[in-house]
């Protein structure tokens, strides 16, 4: 059965409905044609976007609200009396305020303002550093996005502590049985992604972070391909930190998140010093503001941060719930379309409701990166390469793979143009 958010799409970005009587949440409430860069034709084909997990695009109202904060609200957060400055941060706070409740938090003040997940795994991982001793054990998987790898090696590098690895079965899932033996009384943080950008893999956060804490074990979630896809509540997950980036959230770049329990903000370090986040400066001395403006040093991006709350509107309207379905539909849909090529490889669960919305696979014709770029002559977007992941790769047995990723914007007529494309692709290479 096909979703519910289906969606027509004419050689020129014109559209039709298959719902009835406002069923069909393109029939109203989210429809493509809010997304102004899919009215666009590339290489005199429309546009298929199929690489929202690198970047989701973005709705009118978020591009509207980002310009209306410099067109009526430029000012700096925090530090001003005048009206600008006021209203900039009342923009700036109301993210905040929005984040929290999108995610369950109870209290503003545990989300933190960052320039990304990157930036936000970052701070989790040296914010932390004062708490580790030389063999200390950090447990990361063989899935993560080197985001939630480079920070943790340079870590391991300069305190002597010792990198374990929860491995990757043949189909695409966490090895949970090694769990018992990995969970040593020297670990002390464990951290993974909710869902992988290459396998699309829904790992059992809960439960491995229920283990974790059982260990003493701080557990940090790396939720860049979760959040906005799928329902994500902090609380029931039960992670010390969660880190999520805005513009995967149909938001805008530039703007990231570390949600934390009170608990370990208090304990968590600033990685960035200056203006904005102390309380008092000497000339040789300087104290920290409050939990989150210790964390914020500096100016930070008050336009995204203005933006971002017309974003969860969209999802709000949308609601997670059929986003969600969505996604598992279109998945399901991608996964028996792929399957139906000879000599292309699969990668990740073959059950579409324990995957995100995404399908990586390789293509033994052609080279991913070939792929990708006849895919484009035709209009079709997706990616090519490691996907900042090449220890997964090296896994896999590949150097590269191909990925189509999914957002609420995607039909299944999209689908059907990337394999049209494949086709295309294979004369091409035959």
């Amino acid at each position: 059965m096909r979703s519910d958010l289906h969606f027509l799409k004419g050689p020129a970005g014109a559209s039709a409905c298959e719902g009835q009587d406002g069923d069909c949440i393109r029939c109203g409430a989210i429809c493509v044609e809010r997304f102004p860069v899919l009215k666009r034709l590339v290489n005199g084909h429309r546009l298929v976007y199929l690489d929202s997990a690198a970047t989701a695009q973005k709705p009118e109202g978020v591009i509207a609200a980002q310009a209306r904060y410099y067109r009526r609200h430029n000012a700096n957060v925090h530090r001003g009396m005048h009206t600008l400055a006021s209203e900039a941060t009342d923009l700036y706070e109301t993210c905040r305020r929005r984040t929290a409740r999108f995610l369950g938090v109870t209290r503003p003040e545990q989300v933190i303002m960052t320039n990304g997940a990157t930036g936000a795994l970052n701070l989790a991982a040296f914010g932390l550093r004062h708490t580790l001793n030389p063999g200390d054990e950090i447990l990361l998987t063989e899935m993560e996005h080197h985001a939630n790898l480079v920070p943790w090696i340079k870590l391991a590098r300069q305190e002597g502590l010792l990198l374990r690895h929860i491995p990757v079965t043949d189909d695409g899932r966490l090895d949970l049985g090694a769990l018992p033996e990995m969970l040593t009384d020297r670990t002390r943080i464990v951290s993974l992604t909710h869902a992988s950008n290459v396998l699309g893999t829904i790992n059992p956060v809960a439960e491995i972070a229920a283990a974790a804490h059982k260990r003493g074990a701080v557990v940090i979630v790396d939720a860049a391909q979760s959040v906005g896809h799928m329902p994500v509540d902090f609380d029931a997950l039960g992670v010390d930190l969660l880190a999520f980036s805005a513009h995967k959230v149909y938001g805008p770049m530039g703007l990231g998140f570390l949600v934390g329990t009170p608990e370990i903000l208090s304990r968590l370090e600033p990685v960035e010093f200056g203006g904005e986040m102390i309380e008092t400066v000497t000339l040789d001395d300087a104290t920290w503001a409050d939990v989150p403006h210790r964390f914020e040093a500096g100016t930070p991006n008050v336009a995204a941060a203005a933006a971002f709350p017309a974003a969860l509107d969209l999802i709000e309207e949308a609601t997670l719930e059929r986003i969600r379905t969505h996604e598992i539909q279109l998945t399901g849909y991608a996964l028996e379309t792929l399957s139906a090529f000879d000599e292309l490889t699969i990668y990740g669960p073959d059950d579409p409701s324990q995957r995100g919305g995404l399908v990586s696979f390789h293509d033994a014709k052609i080279h991913p990166h070939d792929l990708a770029q006849l895919l484009d002559a035709r209009g079709v977007a997706v990616r090519a390469g490691h996907h900042c992941a090449q220890p997964l790769h090296r896994r896999l047995g590949v150097v590269a793979t191909a990925r189509a990723s999914f957002g609420l914007y995607n039909s299944h007529d999209d689908i059907d143009a990337m394999a049209d494309a494949i086709r295309y692709a294979r004369e091409v290479f035959a």
